[in-house]
């Protein structure tokens, strides 16, 4: 029986685009323009009416280009890919990982409203989300994933009285330890905390297994957000982010993502829509090496404890999260060196191969230190909570050879 749809990686190469409305171009081409040209000022109305939400579309009617701002060619192909991997309606490109996360928070919460989400997450979302919400009149509840249903309703009460929140949101898995939350867990929360029919937006920031390793709207998340500078950029040469999710829902972002004009520009969504035609193998490659580099460091002497989603015990509560919700234990790893930040800066400084930077998820293999570097503006008590350590070094594994990685960790660790 022939199926009705092509796999996700084979619709990379071919889906929104024809090459013969492009002079038979294999590869859609740049359109490095700002602006485009209306055919009658009948057609400039209608498509500002619809940019502006001042009315529905007409059957079979087409939204077209108005300005790069809005929308672009480059964009709306790389948008309609993206979406394949997470099964969402729509999707959002930004021009940063941060720009997706700040312009999706903004257009859902107002003053007065109630944010909960589940942490650890990256720093400058928590520097976002604990220093700049707040002065906007949002309120914070967080939660890890220690805390149950009940545990984390119960807070709730306590610290927030008669309060339902306006969204919820967590990282999963969390930055830079790896920590599991269950998403049907977190899709009951909102169900649970429901009022007058008005349910809390949820939202799973996607970026370490995002979008093959996991699929957050399939277990009730209303929208996957990425840094699509990580794994679905996937070379470290641009910044980017998104947001996947039902259609209303990634409307009313686009809408404010055309006030704030935070948008991606054409030339990185043309970058994108390279990388995603190899993102399937980039990150199979870069799991595969993940797993046996995380074995190697399992066992070394001057390694304390290792964060690695391939190392969960069978009683452990997270191994059945994993279970469920993940579909590998991809490529980031995080582990503790005995000794503290000088014996972690000095393993840092002695590897020849792995880049001392941040960032991750490129086909190059990263290294850096959490504490110091990406959550470093992360309050003590909760850095000490979420278990970011001194210690604690982060590595995002690339597409080398995994035997060459592991050489380059052994000297680096007797140095």
């Amino acid at each position: 029986m022939r199926r009705n749809e092509k796999h996700p990686e084979s619709q990379m190469l071919s889906l929104g685009y024809q090459a013969d409305k492009h002079l038979g171009a294999v590869k859609c081409p740049l359109f490095l323009t700002s602006t485009f040209a209306f055919k009658t000022a009948e057609e400039g109305k209608a498509f500002f009416e619809l940019a502006y939400g001042l009315r529905e579309k007409a059957k079979g009617e087409e939204m077209g280009m108005i300005y790069s701002r809005v929308d672009n060619p480059n964009l709306h192909l790389a948008e309609q890919r993206l979406a394949v991997w997470d099964g969402g309606e729509d999707a959002a490109f930004f021009s940063s990982g941060m720009a997706a996360i700040s312009t999706m928070l903004l257009t859902f919460l107002k003053p007065g409203d109630l944010l909960i989400y589940g942490a650890p997450v990256y720093g400058g979302t928590d520097h976002f989300i604990n220093h700049v919400l707040p002065d906007f009149g949002v309120d914070v509840f967080q939660f890890t994933a220690k805390d149950d249903f009940n545990g984390i309703k119960n807070r709730l009460e306590k610290d927030y009285p008669h309060r339902y929140p306006a969204f919820i949101f967590t990282e999963i898995p969390g930055n830079p330890t790896n920590a599991l939350i269950d998403i049907e867990m977190c899709n009951r929360l909102a169900t649970d905390l429901s009022r007058d029919g008005k349910r809390p937006l949820l939202a799973v920031d996607n970026t370490f297994l995002g979008p093959l390793f996991q699929h957050p709207l399939k277990w009730g998340a209303d929208i996957s957000v990425y840094s699509a500078t990580k794994f679905i950029g996937g070379h470290s040469d641009l910044l980017a982010g998104a947001c996947v999710g039902r259609g209303d829902l990634i409307t009313k972002i686009k809408g404010m993502r055309t006030f704030l004009g935070s948008m991606l520009d054409p030339h990185s969504c043309w970058l994108i829509l390279r990388s995603l035609e190899t993102l399937k193998i980039r990150m199979e490659r870069q799991a595969a090496s993940a797993q046996k580099v995380a074995g190697h460091l399992k066992d070394h002497p001057l390694v304390e404890k290792v964060h690695y989603l391939g190392f969960l015990a069978d009683d452990d509560p997270q191994k059945v999260i994993f279970d469920k919700q993940c579909l590998s234990a991809g490529s980031m790893i995080a582990f503790e060196v005995n000794g503290g930040e000088q014996a972690a800066f000095a393993f840092l400084n002695h590897l020849h191969h792995f880049k001392l930077a941040v960032s991750l998820g490129s086909t190059e293999s990263l290294a850096e230190h959490p504490a110091t570097m990406t959550h470093v503006d992360v309050m003590a008590s909760d850095r000490q909570l979420f278990g970011i350590t001194d210690g604690l070094v982060r590595l995002s594994i690339g597409v080398e050879e995994p035997e060459d990685l592991i050489e380059d960790i052994d000297q680096a660790l007797a140095a």
